[in-house]
């Protein structure tokens, strides 16, 4: 093979080398520094996500008589950084109550992680699916509803996370 040739390749590849390790390593420290995602794409909303929302919905520690944990994450569009202090409603037909009923109603804020958790009454089917609604409606960032639904009607827990993009 030829020797030029050789020279060649090995360039190639101890440049690409250092460059793709300067990628990796952050600053003088050496240190591994994980990849990133060039951005967080928004969440979408979800047909049928919105029926029964009641705008205003009161901030609330738990909805009825709890037993069943909502929980999720609620991060911004783009860079995935956590959103403290957002409000999320959630409502769902329960052991206590239907979805459009009042009482089946309730709002929470996230923490600073972006977290956020709802005690409420065990969800049970309606038009034969066990599901909840969620919805982020504010002015910051552009509403979303989502409305996951359970792989068992006997799961005690369900989480939904958002990515919001500002409106």
């Amino acid at each position: 093979m030829d020797t030029k040739l050789q020279k060649t390749r090995r360039n190639v590849l101890l440049t690409g080398g250092a460059t793709l390790g300067g990628l990796f390593f952050s600053g003088n420290s050496g240190l591994l520094v994980p990849a990133r995602a060039a951005g967080v794409k928004p969440t979408k909303s979800m047909r049928g996500g919105a029926n029964n929302f009641r705008p205003g919905a009161p901030i609330v520690e738990r909805i009825g008589g709890g037993g069943f944990l909502m929980t999720g994450t609620v991060r911004r569009a783009g860079d995935g950084a956590p959103l403290e202090g957002v409000r999320i409603q959630i409502w769902a037909h329960t052991t206590e109550g239907h979805e459009r009923d009042w009482h089946s109603h309730g709002a929470t804020l996230t923490r600073a992680d972006g977290t956020f958790r709802m005690d409420m009454p065990q969800i049970v089917p309606a038009f034969g699916q066990a599901h909840g609604h969620l919805a982020y409606d504010s002015e910051e960032f552009k509403t979303v509803f989502l409305r996951p639904v359970m792989s068992s009607s006997r799961d005690t827990t369900l989480n939904a996370d958002f990515v919001l993009e500002p409106a």
